[in-house]
């Protein structure tokens, strides 16, 4: 399949700080994210899916506002990246409104199905945070 990469905004009803917690850390992404999270001796991501591990290196991060994690083979780490997911917080001043922009190339799903699922995640993700 080819790449395809999704982007999409949604509001949240939260905290900058709040949010972004259930974003970059593996507690926090455990509850709406994936089945499990762990990070192993190298500060690899494991997100585990339907009882399949998928690893990724946290390549951005910038405290409260933008996260990124690059998805590659464990068994040839050093290849290029062909998925990624990526997460930017954006609080507009005016209204103090909170927004979530979710980038997510991927190489497994069309872009019909990753609106799917991430409409699936980020209804979860209000649900966990109250927001």
């Amino acid at each position: 399949m080819s790449k395809d990469q999704f982007e999409a905004d949604y509001q949240l009803n939260a905290s900058k700080k709040i949010v972004y917690t259930y974003l970059s850390t593996a507690s926090g992404l455990q509850e709406w994210f994936a089945d499990k999270v762990r990070i192993d001796e190298d500060k690899n991501y494991i997100f585990n899916f339907d009882q399949e591990d998928h690893y990724a290196k946290q390549t951005i991060v910038k405290a409260n506002l933008h996260v990124r994690w690059d998805f590659f083979d464990p068994k040839s780490p050093n290849s290029a990246v062909e998925s990624f997911i990526e997460f930017k917080l954006d609080e507009t001043e005016l209204t103090q409104s909170l927004f979530l922009k979710v980038i997510d190339q991927s190489n497994l799903y069309t872009l019909d199905e990753l609106e799917g699922i991430w409409e699936g995640l980020i209804l979860k993700l209000k649900e966990t945070i109250g927001g």
